[in-house]
């Protein structure tokens, strides 16, 4: 190219433009903006857009590094010259200045930073409408490995930030369209670019970046788990920047945008400072938005429900948890206040507000019960508590929306029956105490799941003998306590009157038996069975008697209980004729060690009377005489030997008197003897069925 190509730039300017050395690149860029204060003072804008042609096209997309180092000091001695007149000169000054960014010497995108730290420093807002190109310029050189580059970048970062800062024009619309783009960069440095962007707009009311945090706040998230510290510390001061300003002016935050976003974070086992940071932010925008927040009940379950199983030492684990409760306790208060007047002013915690008046503020059960529902199978105590809680709470507060979900929860809430927690099973039985006492239906009468409940019960007790061992007398003293002890029996005893497999009614008969006998929570319901003078009284011991005699020594001690002396004896009779088996002594066994009880103080006293009650003394030593010589019966044989003689050898014409009862006797001794020839039956049958087993699987004599 001849030197008249390159006019008005003398050839020794384009020489020194070329040159390796700095100090002739930069004579050379003297020389320039000489030139262009001349053109810029006789208004010749050809000259200067000829000289920004050649500088911005042959010089900086050169070949030679030399030459691009040359155009763009150049360039920045351009605007340097024209001052305040570089407004209408501003795109072609910035344009091959950004081209040179991501050149490969790293010397010419140190120049690039340092000539664009000119031009802005020139131009200040005249730069705004190119902040875009400039910005992810930057964002790139934010990362480079040459430090002085990067220290270059810092400076014109610094400057721009404060060029937006001060402008009242800037386009943060644009602005965040670019955040989104580059809020998901994984590398450090230019996290760190991103968050000192966003925490100097935050700063500035003017720009108001709130109204934009729904589009920036999951990439603030994921940048939160970096694994820099710095990086981390930055993210979360601006995250708690960002916190204080929606406390401070809530109406202007749109809750619902962000609540998803923080629940799916809040999850984020593996850091726990996302955790605790997304359960801060959960517990702020429940209490701030109150009512709003009703929709997003299930899925903020799933955020906090499994922090409350946390055990440890950590505090910020402990801290979590404690959050997490906070927002569960709340939320509770929610669900209480939704039916009731939202302008009530004594709950300050909990504030209703209309910020959302386009969302539904309502609960939506069916995606609540799920999540409750899948809860329930966790593997943490306080976790399947706090579900079981909510569950109940829900019930006692919506009872006649959730009575919609009973065939949903039933079947879970059986299941929970059987955890090996004491505290779980027993907030199981309040929330099916509540759900099976509660009206199913306008129409009067008892809970269609109330004996749906109890025949489920038997049935678990049927299938899980161990459970029915180890637990049963809990479950059932629990429900005993909580509904109406003498329904509970009464069902029990029609449901078992009528069961098919009588060895398990026998063993369910001992198991209630012992209950009713020992239960502190059946005090009552024993002391009506003690008078059956009164009309209700028999009924109900007709209707438990009926089934006690599936098992015979319960039977003996229902009738202990009542007093019915002479039909024990009638009773201990029989036993003869019953199969006197291991199991049966035991709970022989097991019947003196309740005599010897408080329960049965009243009945030892009674041998003190005169007359002595015959039939009391008899039915006792027929105890005695059906027990082998085992501590059992020394106990029996030394307490009946404490009875003065002189009453065992009263007149036996001697009518005792005893409370008066209707009870007939005989037909029960015959509704006794028909049950039990039932057993013998049951138990000759399946010993014909064991034995025809035995035979199809014995080997043959040809193997």
């Amino acid at each position: 190219m001849s030197d008249k190509d390159y006019a008005p730039l003398s050839a020794a300017c384009v020489r020194a433009l070329n040159d390796k050395f700095y100090e002739k690149r930069k004579t050379a860029a003297l020389e320039i903006e000489k030139m262009v204060k001349e053109f810029a003072a006789v208004n010749n804008t050809g000259q200067i857009k000829r000289i920004l042609k050649i500088l911005g096209h042959d010089f900086a997309l050169s070949q030679n590094p030399h030459a691009r180092k040359g155009g763009l000091i150049g360039l920045a001695a351009i605007a340097l010259a024209l001052g305040k007149e570089t407004d209408g000169y501003t795109e072609d000054l910035i344009k091959p200045i950004l081209g040179c960014f991501s050149d490969q010497d790293l010397r010419v995108r140190y120049y690039a930073c340092e000539s664009m730290y000119n031009v802005v420093k020139v131009a200040r807002s005249a730069v705004l409408p190119h902040f875009s190109p400039i910005f992810n310029a930057l964002s790139k050189v934010a990362t480079d490995s040459d430090q002085n580059t990067k220290s270059a970048s810092e400076l014109l970062d610094r400057l721009l930030k404060d060029i937006v800062t001060e402008s009242t024009s800037f386009d943060l619309d644009a602005f965040v369209s670019l955040l989104r783009e580059r809020i998901y960069t994984r590398s450090p440095f230019s996290r760190q670019f991103i968050i000192s962007w966003i925490s100097v707009l935050n700063s500035e009311p003017q720009l108001d970046l709130i109204n934009y945090l729904p589009e920036i706040l999951d990439g603030l998230f994921r940048i939160l788990e970096d694994t820099n510290l710095e990086v981390k510390k930055m993210c979360e001061t601006t995250l708690g920047e960002f916190l204080r300003n929606i406390k401070s002016e809530p109406s202007r935050v749109n809750f619902g945008a962000m609540i998803n976003i923080l629940i799916n974070h809040a999850q984020e086992k593996s850091d726990e400072l996302v955790q605790f940071t997304a359960i801060t932010w959960i517990k702020e925008f429940v209490q701030l938005s109150g009512r709003p927040m009703l929709p997003y009940i299930s899925g903020i379950f799933t955020a906090i429900l499994p922090c409350l199983a946390y055990e440890t030492d950590a505090r910020r684990m402990t801290d979590i948890k404690e959050t997490a409760s906070a927002v569960n306790f709340t939320l509770m208060k929610l669900i209480s206040l939704q039916n009731s007047d939202a302008t009530n002013e004594d709950h300050a915690e909990v504030r209703p507000n209309d910020f959302e008046d386009g969302i539904p503020q309502e609960i939506d059960l069916q995606s609540v019960v799920d999540v409750l529902i899948q809860y329930l199978l966790h593997n943490s105590i306080q976790t399947k508590v706090a579900v079981l809680q909510w569950i109940h709470h829900l019930y006692t507060k919506l009872p006649s929306k959730m009575v919609n979900y009973i065939d949903l929860l039933f079947p879970a809430l059986q299941k929970t029956l059987s955890d090996e927690a004491d505290q779980v099973v027993q907030q199981c039985l309040i929330v099916i105490a509540e759900v099976i006492s509660a009206p199913t239906s306008p129409s009067p009468g008892k809970n269609i799941y109330y004996n749906k409940f109890i025949v489920s019960l038997l049935l678990l007790f049927s299938n899980d003998k161990r459970l029915l061992d180890e637990r049963g007398s809990f479950i059932i003293r629990q429900l005993c306590l909580l509904l109406n002890a003498e329904d509970i029996y009464i069902t029990l005893a029609m449901i078992l009157l009528n069961e098919t497999n009588l060895k398990f009614a026998s063993l369910m008969v001992d198991h209630l038996n012992m209950i009713l006998l020992t239960s502190s929570e059946l005090f009552e319901l024993r002391n009506r069975l003690k008078d059956l003078s009164n009309e209700k009284n028999r009924e109900l011991f007709l209707r438990i008697y009926e089934t006690w005699c599936h098992n015979p020594v319960a039977t003996v001690a229902l009738c202990l209980l009542t007093q019915s002396y002479s039909h024990v004896c009638d009773l201990i009779k029989l036993f003869g004729s019953i199969e006197v088996t291991v199991d049966f002594l035991m709970e022989i066994d097991k019947l003196v060690q309740l005599i010897e009880s408080p329960i049965f103080a009243y009945l030892r006293l009674e041998l003190l009377e005169v007359p002595c009650d015959k039939h009391l003394v008899r039915a006792l030593y027929g105890l005695l005489m059906l027990l082998p010589q085992t501590e059992a019966f020394v106990i029996l044989k030394t307490r009946l030997s404490c009875i003065p003689s002189l009453h065992l050898q009263f007149d036996d014409k001697v009518v005792v008197r005893k409370k008066s009862s209707d009870v007939d006797f005989q037909k029960l001794l015959a509704h006794f003897k028909e049950v039990q020839e039932k057993h013998k039956h049951y138990k000759k049958e399946n010993r014909t069925k064991e034995i025809l087993l035995f035979d199809r699987e014995a080997p043959s004599d040809d193997t």
